[in-house]
């Protein structure tokens, strides 16, 4: 009897093991999958811009839409192997996402004089005083060609949702930094013309100086890594592809820029504060903007934006765009859960990613920061789960700020589980290339997602690719149209 009551848990235990293993492989079996193709780095692009720039502009109704070609701030640095374009890509996404997460953070905290670091754009806007711009190392990704003035000289802008302020390089300069074309001079312009101290334009500016000399508003924007641009507040004609030209435009006229500038002549401003393009051209557009970032990797067309009705694809799913009481500039959604191989992912949900009264935590859009990054306990059971379902593709050791890489060498294609973004009221099922991306021409790939231990968890670029993303601001919404660049 004795030896019959010590078998009983032997034998519970094997079919405990027996029928686990049997979940287990049956669960990997079921998980819903999808074929990544495999591809090498994508290598330097090369610039070319559809429109003449000897045209003149031709007038356009009121409501016309307007597209711009967009190119990745790649193309504006010399003889770069792929992989030191990737790594440069990295310092940058780092330098952005430390630069964002640290106004945010400020912008939370009660008002105090310590808190405003510099001039900027939009009432009580701490990060707005401090703006993000492209050209510096916390950078945005893309740029544009436009015209500036009548008659119109084309330069180089950096587009940035998560900057307000419009401006750009003027002679005469104290002290500019080298770009691609000759540096703007607004005497040569018809257009252009000073904001006048006191005005109510220049009271938009967080704390606008005066030149008490010239009795001309001064603008001031600062960044997180000691770059800066002074000068004039001014307008001026913006004119697009299309030859659509925006009248009255206010931007800074940049005489005394200093830090880590490189090749564009300035920043166009997409946030949603008082004084970004999307606001002061609100009337005009409409309200609406989009665009669409092309995986580079997989297809030579260019990105685009659009402005106007147009922007708005009948294929986007919207999601509702939510305020933050202490920030004007982002572009903030609710996220509610993350799937994986089919499965909402166990201790993700909506709390992970809630904004708060005080301005913390939340969930934004940004073009300008390439690799998405969610609130560490997000991060680390969304990485488990991936794990999980990638069970069968050989590991390979961490790199850089990824933790979770494959050996995928010597294979063209491979299945990977899918992952789907839930937000309010859309659903987002990301393209394999959009979270298992190249890190080297050896085969190496990895999961292109990241923690942070900031409340603020930000959709990066490398997510959106491929989407359209509208932003409807009439509406208050976001929204994501699959395959969208067509």
């Amino acid at each position: 009897m004795e030896e019959k009551k010590k078998t009983k848990p032997k034998l519970f235990l094997l079919f405990f093991f027996f029928f686990s293993s049997v979940f287990i492989t049956h669960s990997i079996a079921t998980t819903e999958t999808q074929t990544l193709i495999l591809h090498l780095l994508p290598t330097q692009p090369t610039l070319s811009w559809p429109e003449l720039e000897t045209e003149q502009p031709d007038p356009e109704p009121e409501s016309a839409s307007l597209s711009v070609s967009l190119h990745h701030i790649d193309a504006l640095s010399s003889n770069k192997t792929p992989h030191e374009l990737f790594t440069r890509r990295l310092q940058r996404d780092a330098s952005r996402v430390k630069i964002v997460t640290s106004f945010v953070s400020k912008a939370s905290l009660p008002p105090s004089p310590k808190n405003q670091t510099g001039f900027g754009s939009g009432p009580g806007s701490s990060f707005s005083s401090s703006v993000i711009s492209g050209l510096a190392q916390g950078s945005g990704e893309y740029f544009t060609r436009l015209g500036v003035g009548t008659p119109p000289r084309y330069l180089y802008m950096v587009l940035d949702t998560g900057s307000d302020v419009v401006w750009l390089q003027c002679a005469p300069c104290k002290k500019c930094y080298s770009e691609s074309d000759p540096v703007f001079d607004p005497k040569g312009s018809q257009t252009f013309a000073t904001v006048p101290c006191g005005s109510p334009l220049c009271r938009q500016l967080d704390s606008p100086g005066c030149d008490g000399r010239k009795k001309v508003c001064e603008y001031q924007v600062s960044y997180g890594d000691g770059s800066f641009t002074v000068g004039d507040f001014s307008t001026e004609t913006l004119t697009f592809r299309r030859r659509a030209n925006v009248p009255r435009v206010a931007l800074g006229c940049g005489h005394d820029n200093e830090g880590l500038f490189v090749g564009a002549a300035g920043l166009l401003g997409l946030g949603r504060g008082m004084l970004s393009f999307p606001t002061q051209a609100g009337s005009r557009f409409n309200n609406k903007f989009s665009y669409c970032l092309v995986d580079r990797a997989a297809s030579s067309k260019p990105s685009s934006m659009v402005f106007g009705d147009l922007a708005v694809s009948t294929a986007a799913r919207f999601t509702p765009l939510l305020k933050n009481p202490k920030l004007d500039t982002f572009y903030y959604v609710q996220l509610l859960g993350i799937s994986v191989g089919g499965v909402p992912v166990r201790g993700i949900s909506a709390s992970l990613f809630r904004l708060d009264r005080t301005g913390n935590g939340g969930v934004i859009i940004d073009s300008g920061t390439s690799v998405t990054r969610l609130t560490r306990p997000a991060y680390v059971a969304l990485r488990d789960a991936f794990r999980v379902g990638a069970a069968r593709l050989k590991r390979a050791a961490e790199y850089s700020l990824f933790d979770t890489c494959f050996d995928l060498s010597g294979l063209t294609q491979v299945k990977v589980p899918t992952v789907v973004l839930h937000f309010r009221g859309a659903d987002v099922s990301l393209p394999a290339g959009n979270y298992l991306i190249p890190v080297d021409d050896n085969g190496t790939y990895c999961f292109a997602f990241a923690g942070t231990m900031s409340g603020l968890s930000i959709i990066g670029n490398i997510q959106q690719q491929g989407f359209r993303v509208v932003f409807d601001l009439a509406g208050s919404r976001v929204g994501f149209a699959p395959r969208g660049c067509a």
